[in-house]
């Protein structure tokens, strides 16, 4: 089935992954082992509700400093993670090709209301019909269910709903609600996915 809307992911898809890198750097700073360190700090934001708007930035970051023993300020932490987000332009391209096609487009996001600071940086969610952002809905890409909640939203078939994501777990789960889906890694391979599906150039 030709797709009828497709569902981006934010970092790592739409933009750099701006969260891995950021805490890389924060690790880096405090000679802490980047891989363990991510974890921890992933493991964090999903656990003490940051990231489904269950909590607030400045419990999150004073939760990481009592299990990593990281210090700063919550600004100089976040902005770690907030500056590297940087757009990607040929996907915003895609985005754009995608709609004078015809097709319903969302971002489909695990964020925290960073997202909305982000857009008030770059201005890209003019670009899509709606922001379906974690931390808004209340519910993250770990619940499979949320894929039946935008189908069901959107009222669309399962088959007809495209999502774009550089998270293999989220892919799955997306696959096993019937969507389509597209694991990101590199631009050039989702363009040529585009291409296979009749939907670029």
């Amino acid at each position: 089935m030709t797709p009828k809307a497709a569902f981006f992911d934010y970092g790592g898809v739409l933009a750099e992954e701006g969260y891995h890198q950021g805490l890389l750097a924060i690790a880096t700073r405090h000679h802490l082992p980047g891989d363990p360190f991510f974890a921890t700090v992933t493991e964090v934001i999903y656990g003490c509700g940051f990231v489904n708007g269950r909590t607030d930035e400045h419990h999150f970051w004073q939760l990481v400093r009592e299990q990593t023993g990281i210090t700063g300020s919550d600004t100089e932490l976040t902005s770690e993670i907030i500056t590297r987000f940087v757009l990607r332009p040929k996907m915003i391209e895609a985005v754009r090709a995608l709609r004078r096609q015809g097709l319903k487009l969302y971002i489909l996001s695990d964020q925290t209301d960073w997202l909305e600071r982000l857009d008030r940086r770059d201005h890209f969610f003019a670009e899509f019909d709606q922001i379906c952002n974690s931390f808004r809905l209340g519910k993250t890409k770990r619940d499979a269910s949320l894929f039946r909640d935008m189908t069901d939203r959107f009222n669309l078939a399962p088959a007809a709903a495209l999502f774009i994501d550089d998270n293999p777990g989220h892919i799955e789960r997306a696959k096993a609600q019937g969507w389509q889906a597209h694991l990101f890694t590199t631009e050039d391979a989702f363009f040529a996915d585009l291409a296979q599906r009749r939907l670029w150039p």
